[in-house]
């Protein structure tokens, strides 16, 4: 069984804030066949199946900085070790539209996986989803609880629909074929056109090629060279 866990607050004036992003990735999943979301653990719970795979979903309503209570009970309930568990959160050292993974390590300051490393350790694994940074550690707080601009609609998207169409291989720890997959949403192959570029005839003729015969007779030849 795995956990996979979206970091943000509940409420619908927070909902697409940047900070949000990890909700919104276990949203998009919840679409692809799971339950209906119900109140559980302090937030909210949806399961299904990936392959052969039990995954439990949750949404903690506890506000990010508690996120860790929420996370932690549900761990205990399933009697889960970090190794089974998967957290989607908001990055500010990456750049808009990179994702990374990464397994354990410090918090940088985040305040839900503060929470999360107090409850539960820090030896989870992570799905790094950048946003940016805004430029000066004074704006941060304003920055995360702000909504993504219009701008940024596109790459948001293929983020979240490539999160749908990879997390068979995330489920199954197949890391490099889930960021593949987002990859491939995020610049998706150029389509053949199926038309063969034209020969192009060489300037220079082959030392072996004869030099045409030239027509003038040799007292021509002799006065065009004098002329």
């Amino acid at each position: 069984m795995k956990l996979f866990i979206g970091l943000g607050n509940p409420g619908a004036k927070y909902s697409q804030n940047r900070h949000n992003i990890g909700f919104m990735a276990v949203d998009r999943i919840a679409e692809t066949g799971f339950s209906p979301w119900k109140s559980k653990f302090q937030g909210l719970v949806s399961e299904g199946r990936i392959g052969s795979e039990k995954v439990i979903l949750l949404k903690p309503a506890t506000f990010m900085n508690l996120s860790g209570q929420s996370v932690g009970e549900a761990m205990r309930f399933y009697k889960l070790s970090p190794d089974d568990i998967t957290v989607f959160h908001d990055e500010l050292d990456l750049a808009p539209g990179k994702v990374r993974l990464k397994t354990g390590g410090g918090h940088a300051g985040h305040n839900g996986l503060r929470s999360l490393h107090q409850h539960i350790g820090p030896d989870y694994h992570r799905v790094r989803l950048g946003i940016g940074h805004p430029g000066h550690k004074d704006k941060v707080a304003r920055y995360v609880l702000h909504d993504f601009a219009k701008a940024e609609a596109g790459w948001l998207d293929d983020i979240l629909r490539g999160i749908e169409d990879g997390v068979s291989h995330l489920a199954t720890g197949d890391g490099p074929k889930f960021l593949n997959t987002i990859a491939l949403r995020l610049n998706p192959p150029r389509p053949s056109t199926g038309k063969k570029k034209p020969a192009i005839t060489p300037a220079i003729t082959s030392p072996d090629t004869p030099a045409p015969a030239d027509p003038r007779t040799p007292i021509q030849r002799l006065k065009d060279r004098f002329s």
